[in-house]
């Protein structure tokens, strides 16, 4: 299952944030900085998955963009990996050149 679906600039900054469980506000703010930091240090030659703590991020980056997507242990991240991909398609064909 999904918990919560980020798009992030480099600078670290959220541009678009949804959580699909109840989370805190301030908690909100903690838990994206630390998964910034954790997906915007990595190279690209690293794995596109990470294990944090009691769930899973999938990120993939789109120019100076990144998505990353926070999913329990049961879920399959190639198919997250894929879906991100399919939505940023169907963002680019919408809005076009994104």
């Amino acid at each position: 299952m999904i918990k919560f679906f980020l798009m992030v600039n480099k600078q670290g900054q959220t541009r678009l944030s949804r959580y699909y469980e109840h989370v805190e506000i301030n908690k909100r703010t903690v838990l994206e900085a630390e998964v910034i930091k954790n997906c915007l240090s990595r190279s690209k030659d690293q794995c596109s998955f990470i294990e944090y703590k009691d769930f899973k991020l999938v990120y993939r980056q789109y120019a100076a963009l990144f998505v990353v997507v926070g999913i329990d242990q049961t879920e399959n991240e190639m198919a997250v990996y894929e879906l991100i991909h399919n939505f940023v398609e169907v963002l680019d064909k919408y809005f076009s050149r994104v």
